[in-house]
Order: structure tokens, then C-alpha cells, then sequence
């Protein structure tokens, strides 16, 4: 029954932190164990759903430390795109792809734990409450890296547009 309500949820924070469907895959397998055999530590008077996404964000945080990843490029699994708007034309379908390649590889570049409250925030459309008790942060601290991460996400789309620009 957790997988069947979780699973998806977990996914997408794995594939979104990741960048590759089948790391995510391994990841979320790898997070649901992990609960498992960590559900008699729960404690029942806090929210499930907030302590799951926390022990989710530890263990990917806790993988990228252990496995030091290469920064990837996105793999071209659809599903997860950051929005899923018909497109009126080719082109148009086009530029909107690299549009989101972009914005992935930029995000890649991010450090993890703000990496982390940024795809919690702005693609995961979580509240800083919710994201600083899944974090186990203070709330201004959450405020400040998703503010940090969106500046820093700022400067890299800002060069890699010069560097078109001027090509």
C-alpha cells in the first residue's frame, strides 16, 4: 500500500535529483527498503508523508556524497517533463525541449542540498513549511537556499545564454 500511494512521489524526487530514469529507479527501490526497515523508528505523531520525503532526501543526498555523480545530462524520459502543454508546432516542440534540457543541466549544477529545496519548491510545488520539516531545516534557511538556488540558477542561464549568443 506504500508503494502504491509513494511511489511516483518518490520517483520523480529521485529522477528530478538524479537525471537518469534508470538511477532513479534503483534509487527508489533503494528508498523503500530503506523505509522498511526503518519503520519502527517512526514516530507516530509526526506526518508520514513529511518523514518519508525526509528519509528520501537524506538517502539521495547520502548516495550523491557516497558515489560522487558525474554531472549528467538529462536522458530523454518524457514523462517527468516540467510541464506537459500540447505544442502547436514542430519548432515550437523543439525549442520548448532544449528549453528544459537546458533548465535540467543548469539545475545539475546546483549544490545538492540546494539543488534539493529547489526541486522541492518550484517543481514539486511544496511550501517552505513543508520543505523545511522534510528537510529538517529552519524555515528562513529553507527561504534563503531557494532564494540562493534560484540566483545561482540565474547566473547559469544568464552565461550559457551569452556563450549562445555569442557563438
Amino acid at each position: 500500500m506504500l508503494v502504491n500511494t509513494y511511489s511516483k512521489n518518490i520517483f520523480n524526487m529521485a529522477y528530478q535529483f538524479a537525471g537518469s530514469y534508470q538511477e532513479a529507479e534503483d534509487l527508489t527501490q533503494d528508498i523503500f527498503l530503506k523505509l522498511y526497515n526503518s519503520l519502527a523508528k517512526y514516530d507516530f505523531k509526526r506526518n508520514f508523508s513529511a518523514w518519508l520525503l525526509t528519509l528520501a532526501k537524506n538517502h539521495l543526498i547520502d548516495q550523491y556524497r557516497k558515489t560522487k555523480w558525474e554531472k549528467k545530462t538529462r536522458d530523454d524520459f518524457n514523462e517527468y517533463n516540467l510541464s506537459s502543454e500540447a505544442f502547436e508546432n514542430p519548432e515550437e516542440g523543439a525549442l520548448k525541449e532544449e528549453s528544459k534540457k537546458i533548465i535540467w543541466e543548469s539545475i545539475n549544477n546546483l549544490p545538492p542540498e540546494i539543488r534539493m529545496t529547489v526541486i522541492l519548491r518550484d517543481i514539486q510545488g511544496k511550501n517552505y513549511n513543508e520543505i523545511a520539516e522534510i528537510m529538517s531545516l529552519p524555515l528562513g534557511t529553507v527561504k534563503s537556499r531557494v532564494n540562493r538556488g534560484r540566483l545561482q540558477l540565474a547566473k547559469i542561464l544568464n552565461k550559457k545564454k551569452e556563450r549562445k549568443n555569442g557563438m
